[in-house]
């Protein structure tokens, strides 16, 4: 049996010369058991479901008139040879879709009796999180909690990344993976934090860092939003409701920038624990995390040898996914409609956006009080999306300063406009470079995460029948609707992560 028993069965064939036991399909069914032949697999049963043996023994034939290849199953129970014909089968097309076959194994063996969704937890749970596909080295980095506000943006810049675990440097060498670590730092989290100060200053708080810096001055307008005088290189004051384009390209230059710390920061806008996992973790407990406990990212260690092997995101699981199409268990949840599965599971009253002409500020102000990841820059009417601006790339505030410097205030389309500008001269493929992805409620969740994956973006927003704003749909919202939580399954799981500090707004 597969869990390691054994199982007798009388009155079989016995042949005195062959050295191999040989068991009979007619006298198997007479005996209540199963035979399950399907995607190169079979797979014997007993009445009570009990996985026997399974067997995926293959040859490969070239037919005389095609090139193409045929694989042909020989299973050797009795005399009988089995074969698939005509069904071409080609190896799994990515290390992805090595996972989706697996997951396919899992499947075909449950119970028939089980929800799908209870098989997808099911299969998900007897997976290990060592079989998902290693991030590329580069991107498997740490940062210091000594490191400045700048290099940690040129860390995570020049990786091409956009979070990473912080080390803390004063923890002792035997320390445990919770106490080596403070937490892992966005690059969207600095930048809001940068934002938060410009903001507090500008509301006259003496405990701000940026009560003065360098020739910056700050002061809160009737409007409500921050503004800057800028001395003495520009003494006229600003009436709009945003700061003057050359605000960033100071700040980037500044010693407060240069001079802060990361592990100054912890705590703050869009910093996660550092919350890991070990390879030997179910991918049941890393698609949870990612979608109900809105981990953006998931460090992956190897306790044995004391190091981090690989870091999972969520972009990264929905292009597993991507990678699925096909499979039949994919295909049973992928073919869903979207108002099926409920989504968008916000309505449209209370989706946050941002209008083309107003400060692109306020977009970045809006995503941190509401602790969104992104929202769409619309027309005048309101109802109609012309751009979208993601919580990551507020990093171009940073990385590329010097792009604002001729706008007298930065509007949501000024950013937008700058931002191209730059990624074109640059020749970054950026999805910022594309028009805003959309879909329809009756669209199917294979159709939205293939566009998902093959844009490279982490929000989609939902159009009504007349092309109107109705809902988003993130990464997040995917990923929550392949699992769900059982009852009490993580225990203990977060003993010493979480509450998490007081002031974290994960």
């Amino acid at each position: 049996m597969k869990a390691g028993g054994h199982q007798f069965m009388s009155n079989v064939y016995y042949i005195p010369s062959m050295k191999s036991n040989i068991l009979s399909l007619g006298q198997l069914l007479e005996k209540n058991y199963e035979v399950h032949m399907k995607n190169r697999t079979l797979i014997l049963q007993d009445d009570k479901k009990n996985v026997i043996a399974k067997t995926c023994n293959k040859t490969e034939y070239r037919h005389s008139s095609s090139s193409s290849s045929y694989y042909y199953y020989y299973c050797y129970c009795g005399m009988e040879r089995y074969r698939e014909l005509k069904t071409e089968v080609s190896s799994p097309r990515s290390p992805e879709a090595e996972i989706g076959h697996r997951v396919e194994d899992l499947w075909e063996v449950l119970e028939p009796q089980l929800t799908p969704t209870e098989k997808l937890n099911s299969c998900f749970q007897d997976l290990p999180v060592s079989s998902f596909p290693p991030s590329p080295p580069s991107q498997v980095i740490e940062i210091l909690s000594n490191s400045s506000l700048a290099e940690t943006v040129e860390i995570l810049s020049k990786h091409k990344i956009l979070s990473a675990p912080v080390r803390d440097v004063d923890a002792p060498d035997d320390a445990s993976w919770i106490d080596r670590y403070i937490g892992i730092v966005e690059f969207a989290g600095v930048s809001m934090w940068l934002l938060h100060q410009l903001e507090i200053s500008a509301n006259g708080k003496p405990q701000s860092p940026l009560g003065r810096m360098d020739s910056f001055t700050f002061r809160r307008n009737s409007g409500g939003f921050s503004e800057t005088d800028i001395s003495p290189l520009n003494s006229e004051n600003d009436d709009n409701n945003s700061v003057h384009g050359s605000f960033f390209e100071t700040l980037t230059s500044s010693e407060f920038y240069k001079n802060t710390k990361v592990k100054d920061i912890s705590g703050s806008f869009r910093w996660a624990p550092f919350l890991a996992l070990q390879n030997t973790d179910s991918f049941l407990t890393m698609l949870l995390l990612l979608s109900k406990y809105r981990m953006k990212s998931l460090p992956v260690v190897d306790f044995g040898e004391g190091k981090l092997v690989n870091v999972v995101t969520q972009s990264a699981v929905v292009h597993m996914l991507a990678e699925c199409v096909g499979y039949e268990w994919f295909e049973d949840w992928g073919d869903k409609k979207l108002g099926e599965l409920g989504l968008p599971n916000t309505r449209p009253e209370s989706l946050m956006k941002v209008k083309e002409d107003e400060p692109v500020l306020k977009a970045f102000q809006l995503m941190r009080e509401k602790g969104i990841g992104g929202l769409p820059v619309v027309d005048e009417s309101g109802h109609k999306a012309v751009g979208n601006i993601s919580i990551r790339d507020v990093q171009y505030l940073l990385t590329a300063p010097e792009i604002y410097k001729d706008y007298r205030t930065i509007t949501a389309k000024d950013f937008l406009t700058a931002v191209r500008n730059h990624l074109t001269k640059q020749n970054n493929d950026s999805p910022l470079l594309h028009e805003v992805i959309t879909c329809k409620r009756d669209d199917s969740m294979k159709e939205v995460i293939l566009k998902l994956d093959s844009k490279r973006i982490h929000r989609i927003y939902v159009l009504d029948q007349n092309d109107n704003l109705e809902g988003v749909i993130t990464l997040r919202d995917i990923i929550s609707k392949l699992v769900h939580e059982p009852s009490n399954y993580f225990g203990d799981f977060f003993d010493g992560v979480v509450p998490l500090p007081q002031d974290s707004r994960v």
